[in-house]
């Protein structure tokens, strides 16, 4: 064992010394591989933060969580029949307070009303691209955002019409730039005057689609007193938590007879509404992230291919080159196995350092997207590993054969040889 881990070391400190006397040809034969492990740990790394923000993202709103809305999130039966869906009624107060009466399973319940690219106005500045949401009580417990400044609404404000408003932080940052604060001061919506309650921490945006970077809130009845709500045109959701222990599919049941009967729905009819959940998304995401994984990897696989014989042939090239040190070193009296080990050495070190060179890539790149988006990359241990794994393995193939060519040189030959 110690004169296999001393004939290693030898044969790394000889790698070593052959990469450096030839560093065009090390550089040349080192990108393939570079390439193909970049290939492979980034599309790991991206795949599993992506799923490790989204599994974030659920378990911050739940899973508990039911989103109805004329619009399905994805086609049912196969086509997204957007001119059926178009026709549905928006969801109304009548619709709130039938789950709020009639439920059994029901947690909170609550209508959420958005409409995009609304002008918000404060003194000379006007700042356009806004998403507007007005919402009733319980909104708060089923979506995720906290305060930086001041305070949310109260049940009062929340259930009767008000001037107040609540900034996202975007809004806050352009429309009182400088301020950090601008609770109590006041803007203007559609033509009314609302005064700053509180103004919300930097959040991004959700699976569920709410953006409250660059959004206002205002409570429901804000809204009702200048626009429809329930007007055909309206995004206008109702959205339902349900109890703990209450499994998602037995509650959505629930909810839908409800609905249908507050609709008065004959048991042959269609419903006139989608129930929508986060599980629809993650399901479909995962589809997408098994194609992305697979595209990935043939990418990486061709990569890694072209890398491995890049390494063959510098392999076949440097036996050819010290083909009579060969022979000296076996007329002295080195075994097959020691030539062996020397060339294969070579080969896995020139692949490590390659395999070692992307991972370095993805993770330069993970930490500037990290810290330049508010997407979190996470390199895990495991891809680590993956990654030095491949990049040796590969080594080991594309060295083998130069080699084992190498070993059975015989060494009358070799030290005549030109």
């Amino acid at each position: 064992m110690k004169k296999f881990v001393q004939i290693t070391f030898s044969s790394f400190k000889i790698a070593l010394q052959e990469l450096m006397a030839n560093k065009l040809r090390t550089f040349l034969s080192l990108l393939g591989v570079t390439i193909g492990i970049f290939c492979i740990v980034a599309v790991f790394t991206v795949l599993d933060s992506l799923e490790k923000n989204i599994r974030n993202s659920v378990a911050a709103l739940g899973d508990d969580v039911l989103y109805i809305t004329k619009w399905p999130w994805m086609d049912e039966g196969g086509t997204y029949k957007w001119w059926e869906y178009w026709r549905r009624p928006v969801m109304k107060m009548a619709d709130l307070k039938a789950v709020n009466q009639k439920s059994q399973t029901l947690r909170y319940a609550c209508l959420s009303y958005s409409e995009n690219n609304v002008t918000l106005q404060q003194g000379k500045y006007g700042l356009d691209g806004i998403t507007l949401y007005a919402v009733t009580e319980h909104f708060e417990k089923m979506q995720d955002f906290d305060l930086a400044y001041g305070r949310y609404f109260n049940p009062m404000e929340l259930s009767g019409g008000n001037n107040y408003i609540v900034l996202g932080e975007e809004v806050s940052a352009e429309l009182f730039p400088g301020i950090l604060n601008p609770t109590g001061r006041s803007v203007t919506l559609f033509g009314r005057k609302f005064q700053v309650i509180g103004c919300l921490r930097k959040a991004g945006n959700n699976i569920a689609g709410f953006n409250f970077d660059k959004s206002i809130m205002l409570p429901f009845p804000a809204i009702a007193a200048m626009k429809d709500p329930a007007a055909p045109g309206a995004n206008t959701q109702l959205m339902v938590k349900a109890r703990y222990g209450i499994h998602p599919d037995d509650f959505a049941l629930e909810i839908e007879g409800i609905l249908r009967a507050e609709r008065k729905l004959a048991p042959g009819d269609k419903n006139n509404f989608s129930v929508n959940k986060l599980s629809q998304i993650t399901e479909r995401l995962n589809e997408m992230f098994a194609m992305i994984d697979l595209t990935g990897m043939v990418i990486a696989f061709f990569s890694l291919l072209v890398g491995g014989f890049g390494v063959a042939n510098i392999m076949f090239v440097s036996v050819k080159e010290r083909t009579k040190i060969i022979g000296l070193k076996k007329a002295l009296g080195a075994r097959k196995s020691v030539i062996l080990t020397e060339f294969l050495t070579e080969a896995i070190t020139l692949c490590l350092i390659g395999g070692l060179l992307g991972i370095l890539t993805v993770f330069l790149l993970s930490w500037i997207i990290s810290a330049t988006t508010d997407f979190s990359i996470f390199l895990s241990a495991k891809n680590f590993v993956i990654g030095t794994g491949i990049s040796a393995i590969v080594g080991i193939l594309a060295g083998y054969i130069p080699a084992r060519t190498a070993s059975k040189l015989d060494p009358v030959v070799a030290i005549r040889s030109n």
